[in-house]
């Protein structure tokens, strides 16, 4: 008796949904059947990309003011100096020394050493290693500066020695 009565419940449910009236749903698709069909734009052309490599990185920053030479003043360069090309590069000869300042020395049983900020961090250095681009070797440390001699080609097939000094930045 129960299964019957469940079974009579559930086609009266069934019946009722299946008289609903669906007329105002036809009519709406059948309003945006009618409707003119639009278009869609083409995809815009893009340049495809070209690579550039940068070839003035050895050359003189353009930010920097330039160095007047007098041809009656210039130095000769000597075939006895000249930079050491077999020996292995350090890393901070890998950037330009107008790059670093100088922030400070610690001293302790090993020597002196300066501190020089730039190339992405605070580097420790002393009389012996080397620094930037142009074959800089550094010859003193003291508490004020750091003395450096480069090694510069003269224009002439000769190398010339350029003393540098990096001298300390003090606090603002």
């Amino acid at each position: 008796m129960f299964l019957r009565s469940v079974f009579l419940v559930s086609i009266l449910l069934i019946s009722g949904c299946g008289g609903s009236d669906f007329s105002d749903l036809q009519g709406y698709m059948d309003e945006v059947r009618a409707r003119p069909k639009g278009e869609i734009e083409p995809l815009p052309k893009f340049q495809p990309y070209e690579s550039f490599t940068y070839s003035a990185a050895a050359l003189r920053s353009p930010f920097q003011p330039p160095i007047k030479l007098e041809m009656a003043d210039r130095q000769k360069g000597s075939k006895d100096v000249k930079p050491d090309e077999t020996r292995t590069k350090q890393f901070l000869e890998g950037f330009n020394i107008e790059n670093f300042v100088m922030v400070g020395t610690l001293a302790n049983d090993a020597g002196t050493f300066a501190l020089v900020s730039g190339a992405g961090g605070v580097h420790r250095v002393r009389v012996g290693d080397y620094l930037g681009r142009n074959h800089g070797r550094i010859i003193a440390v003291d508490e004020s500066k750091v003395d450096v001699i480069e090694i510069v080609p003269d224009g002439e097939g000769g190398w010339l020695e350029r003393p540098r000094s990096l001298s300390i930045k003090e606090r603002s």
